[in-house]
C-alpha cells in the first residue's frame, strides 16, 4: 500500500458517494492510522514504511507526493464525519506540507537527489502519482489553510504561470490513459480550473 495510490482511489470513490461503504471506510481508517502511526503495525518495507509519509519508493523518507494524494481523500470527507485519528492525521499532515516553502518543494528526496523532482514545478493534468505545487496549494486550501502566510511565496509563483488568465498544461500523461486529454504545452482548461479553484479559496 502506498499513500499516493490509496489517496487516489479514495478521493475518486469519496467524490462518487462511496464515503459510506464499508470497504471505503476501511481504506479511510487505513489512510488516517498509517500517517500517525497509532495502534498501526501493518507498515511495508516496499510500500508505505512508517509514520508522517515514510515510502519505500522514497527509501523510507517522509514522501510530499504521497502525503498530497493522501491527504485529498481526507479532504473530501465532510468535518462532521471525520474521526479523531482523520483530525489528527489531517492536522500532522498539513504541518508537514507547510513545514517547507510549498514555491521551493524542498521535501525529503531519497535516492541521492539534490535538488526537487522538476515534476513540482510543472503544472499538469492528469497527475496520477506525482503532484506539482498547485496540487500542493489545493490541498493545503481544502484544509482550511488557504490564509496561511506561508502560501503567499507559492501562491505567486502560480500566478506568474498565468497567460493570457489561462495555464498552460506541461505536464501532459501521454500514452498513460486511454485518451490523451490535452496536448502538451498548450493552454488548458483542466489546469486553468485547477488553478481558479486555489484562487477562489484564497481570495474568494
Amino acid at each position: 500500500m502506498l499513500h499516493c495510490l490509496n489517496g487516489n482511489l479514495l478521493r475518486a470513490l469519496i467524490g462518487f458517494g462511496w464515503l459510506s461503504d464499508e470497504r471505503v471506510q476501511h481504506a479511510v481508517d487505513w489512510q488516517a492510522r498509517s500517517i500517525t502511526g497509532e495502534g498501526f503495525t501493518q507498515y511495508s518495507q516496499s510500500g508505505t514504511s512508517g509514520p508522517r509519509f515514510c515510502c519505500a519508493a522514497n527509501v523510507s523518507l517522509p514522501c510530499a507526493w504521497g502525503a498530497i494524494k493522501g491527504l485529498l481523500a481526507l479532504a473530501r470527507i465532510p468535518p462532521e464525519q471525520r474521526s479523531p485519528s482523520i483530525e489528527c492525521a489531517i492536522q500532522q499532515g498539513g504541518a508537514f506540507l507547510l513545514s517547507c516553502d510549498s514555491a521551493t518543494a524542498t521535501y525529503p528526496d531519497g535516492w541521492g537527489n539534490k535538488k526537487p523532482s522538476p515534476s513540482w514545478f510543472k503544472l499538469g493534468f492528469p497527475l496520477g502519482y506525482v503532484a506539482d505545487i498547485l496540487e500542493n496549494l489545493t490541498v493545503l486550501c481544502e484544509l482550511g489553510f488557504a490564509k496561511d502566510p506561508r502560501l503567499q511565496a507559492a501562491l505567486a509563483w502560480l500566478l506568474s504561470k498565468q497567460e493570457q488568465g489561462r495555464w498552460r498544461n506541461q505536464s501532459a500523461t501521454h500514452g498513460k490513459t486511454w485518451v490523451d486529454i490535452e496536448k502538451q504545452g498548450q493552454f488548458s482548461k483542466w489546469v486553468t480550473l485547477r488553478a481558479c479553484l486555489v484562487l477562489k479559496m484564497v481570495y474568494g
